[in-house]
């Protein structure tokens, strides 16, 4: 199965459904089945301003409920890292840009939106998405970027340990990563 490692908090986000989107520098063609990797660190989250910090803590409290026992971990912490948390289905691939398809008085209304990165002889040619606020909120939607869309996400009841790579890698379901050494199992 493909795999993608992404930074906590954002690969909690994702498996729990609070984004439909993952957004990346770079396109991918494929579509199919993939394991979500929460990687091993958490990203440095001082350069989030404090609002955005508050509503991922608002939104991924529910996954760490029963671990809290007081107020004084934030949940991030708290979140599993190094493992795989989750399966979907890549769906598309969507090219970030200003003034989505070509109808100006649609697009004249739009601020941030997406069209699907497909040939201009493709049948799907100039549809396009406009990401919610909180979609704005969990992602990085610079014109010129790529709005991955997930469907059938499905948590996993345990995380599975396993090492991350860069890009779209391969997962093998009964491999697991464990020790300091980086045996895989």
């Amino acid at each position: 199965m493909k795999a993608i490692t992404l930074w906590q908090p954002w690969a909690s986000l994702l498996a729990c459904g609070a984004k439909q989107y993952e957004t990346r520098s770079w396109a991918t063609s494929y579509r199919g089945p993939i394991a979500i990797h929460a990687a091993a660190r958490k990203c440095n989250t001082k350069d989030l301003c404090a609002s955005t910090v508050y509503t991922i803590i608002q939104t991924i409290r529910p996954l760490v409920a029963d671990k809290a026992k007081t107020t004084m971990y934030l949940p991030l912490e708290m979140l599993p890292f190094g493992t795989i948390i989750a399966t979907a289905e890549l769906i598309n691939c969507w090219h970030i840009v200003h003034h989505p398809g070509t109808d100006v008085d649609v697009a004249k209304h739009i601020k941030v939106g997406a069209e699907l990165d497909v040939p201009k002889k493709h049948p799907d040619f100039h549809r396009y998405i406009v990401p919610t606020e909180q979609e704005l909120l969990f992602g990085d939607w610079t014109p010129g970027c790529y709005a991955w869309e997930f469907a059938n996400m499905t948590m996993l009841p345990e995380p599975i340990p396993a090492k991350g790579r860069q890009g779209l890698w391969n997962w093998e379901e009964g491999e697991m990563y464990h020790g300091e050494q980086g045996e895989v199992l």
